[in-house]
């Protein structure tokens, strides 16, 4: 059946599943990064559609700072009613272990609502250094320590925890560079500055009709369909290594159920509509899951652990 506005208004399924205190007044979309990012966009995509059909206002407020944990601190700290949920990204998983004090306990002050898809990371070279494979970038810091340097949009990051796991797994030390957001590292890449990026597949994939990035490494387990020539890293003789991006939907913990799969469901809707899919398959380079409860709780426990121990075992501090 299509679901119309018209529908949904004469026959509301979705806002009978929610307490009549969380159907009166507006829906906050706290996304924990400056505007402009792949997640603040993810945001206000729903952020239309969630209006139409919770029949709710629905704004997006953005509240950046402390690699995120500012906004998610913000959710948590909120009423557990529906009205606020948190639209964030991977590195959610490390603020456990990034900060030494942090403003929030992800794991029991907030709850998994939805996962929405994820997509690979990707190394690339400028086009001007002569690396053609990460064996090559592996080579070069073996022969000249320190010369090789890679940027990624900041310290924690997977770009820079996956480089940092890479580096050691090879027996080499690839110079990190951390900026603050992907324009800029790219922007130093792609002028000379930097020899390499650790970023998400959309953010590099962007330059390649330039000719001036050449991706040379892939962290998905299979090969993108935008970058067929580039070997993953498991092709490339690291096994069952991966680093994915991941965008999801938080709520404050206790936010009742059949609010938080009000939310889930609605979300799931409107993302899995053919035209929206496709255009976060072209832009992001997304898989899109639209995982919810358990399924994506045993996911991001796993993320937190794992690169918790990457942060702590390399001693890497915000």
């Amino acid at each position: 059946m299509t679901i119309t506005r018209r529908t949904l208004l004469a026959a509301p399924a979705i806002l009978a599943m929610a307490p009549a205190a969380a159907q009166a007044g507006k829906i906050t979309l706290v996304v924990p990064f400056p505007p402009g990012g792949s997640t603040d966009a993810m945001a206000r995509l729903l952020q239309t559609n969630l209006q139409t059909k919770l029949g709710r206002i629905v704004v997006v407020e953005n509240k950046s700072g402390a690699a995120g944990a500012l906004g998610a601190a913000q959710v948590a700290k909120s009423p557990a009613d529906g009205s606020t949920f948190l639209v964030t990204f991977d590195s959610h998983a490390v603020i456990p272990s990034i900060l030494d004090k942090p403003p929030v306990d992800v794991e029991r002050e907030l709850m998994p609502v939805l996962l929405i898809g994820t997509a690979p990371y990707v190394i690339a070279a400028g086009a001007g250094r002569p690396y053609k494979s990460f064996a090559d970038v592996v080579a070069a810091c073996k022969a000249s320590p320190g010369a090789v340097k890679y940027a990624s949009v900041g310290i924690g990051t997977l770009g820079h925890l996956a480089m940092t796991v890479l580096g050691s797994k090879a027996g080499v030390e690839i110079m990190h560079v951390p900026y603050r957001g992907g324009g800029p590292a790219m922007n130093d890449v792609l002028g000379g500055h930097v020899d390499l990026i650790a970023g998400s597949a959309a953010l590099v994939a962007a330059q390649l009709g330039t000719n001036m990035l050449r991706p040379i490494l892939q962290l998905g387990r299979e090969r993108l369909p935008a970058l067929p020539d580039t070997p993953t890293a498991i092709e490339a003789g690291f096994p069952d290594f991966e680093t994915l991006a991941w965008w999801g939907i938080f709520a404050p913990a206790g936010t009742p159920a059949d609010v938080v799969a009000a939310m889930a469901t609605a979300s799931k809707e409107i993302l899995s509509e053919p035209a929206t899919a496709a255009q976060l398959k072209d832009t992001q380079h997304m898989t899109l899951l639209l995982q919810d409860g358990a399924t994506f709780k045993t996911f991001f426990d796993k993320q937190v652990a794992y690169w918790g121990k990457v942060v702590k075992d390399n001693n890497i501090k915000a």
